[in-house]
């Protein structure tokens, strides 16, 4: 079937086949879904085409054109739901994670997060997983039937928030204090040029600059702590985002005064 118009076709050949000779157009429309006046023009087309006969005012019967169409089709739908099943399903049912020990297909592997990554080894955890496929230490590999919960703990954000440049920027950052606050994190990002800047001065590249807001909160979400340098015109908006999360945040205020 490829199109709509065909599903349409075959559901009203299937309901008249399963109630015939005695079914009327409003008890198909309403089974199905379908307005009167369309069932009323599919069925016309079906008659025009050999697939159904009509005697009477509501006295349908599909012809044999007809159930072997519906037959042919059908055939094709099975196949179709079978694939659905052994293949489609089965693949959305398929985690990956990276494998910390080579691995059988078969093989019960425990579950555990590292720096943001759902990892498999072959030791017991609280959370197992059965192997999908043959992979090496290091690789991809396919689980599936989870079971447990996997161990894991939500990262902290550091909020380091600095001035824009009409306000100094970069040279009115607490550069030590920085220093200080990046050490701890995992992951650090910038959100303005000034904030990339600011950590450039201390030799630390940011590992996010575009999307910095979103994928700070996604690692976080992943276990991973991250530090995020902020310009104070974006401070308050990804704070209340954070007030909406349960994630742990800490905020830091790095500005140098004006008349220091």
């Amino acid at each position: 079937m490829r199109s709509k118009g065909d599903v349409s076709r075959f559901q009203i050949l299937v309901e008249i086949a399963e109630y015939q000779p005695a079914i009327r157009q409003q008890e198909i429309a309403n089974r199905i879904g379908m307005t009167t006046q369309a069932v009323s023009e599919y069925i016309r087309d079906l008659v025009d085409e050999g697939m159904v006969t009509m005697s009477g005012r509501s006295n349908y019967a599909v012809t044999k054109t007809g159930m072997a169409w519906v037959m042919e089709n059908a055939a094709t739908l099975e196949l179709y739901v079978r694939h659905i099943r052994r293949d489609i399903i089965k693949h959305v049912s398929v985690w990956t994670a990276i494998a910390a020990d080579d691995m059988k297909k078969g093989d019960i592997a425990g579950l555990y997060m590292k720096d943001g990554y759902l990892c498999a080894e072959k030791k017991p955890r609280s959370a197992t997983a059965t192997v999908y496929a043959d992979a090496k230490k290091n690789n991809d590999v396919g689980i599936f039937d989870v079971n447990g919960i996997i161990e894991h703990h939500e990262g902290i954000i550091h909020v380091c928030k600095v001035p824009r440049v009409q306000h100094g920027g970069s040279l009115k950052v607490r550069k030590d204090k920085l220093k200080k606050i990046v050490v701890m994190a995992g992951l650090v990002a910038a959100v303005g040029i000034e904030s990339s800047i600011a950590l450039k001065s201390i030799g630390r590249n940011p590992d996010l600059f575009f999307g910095a807001s979103e994928g700070v909160i996604d690692a976080a979400y992943h276990g991973i702590t991250c530090a995020i340098v902020i310009t104070d015109d974006e401070f308050t908006t990804f704070v209340k985002r954070l007030e909406n999360t349960p994630l742990e945040y800490k905020i830091y205020d790095l500005i140098i005064p004006e008349d220091q």
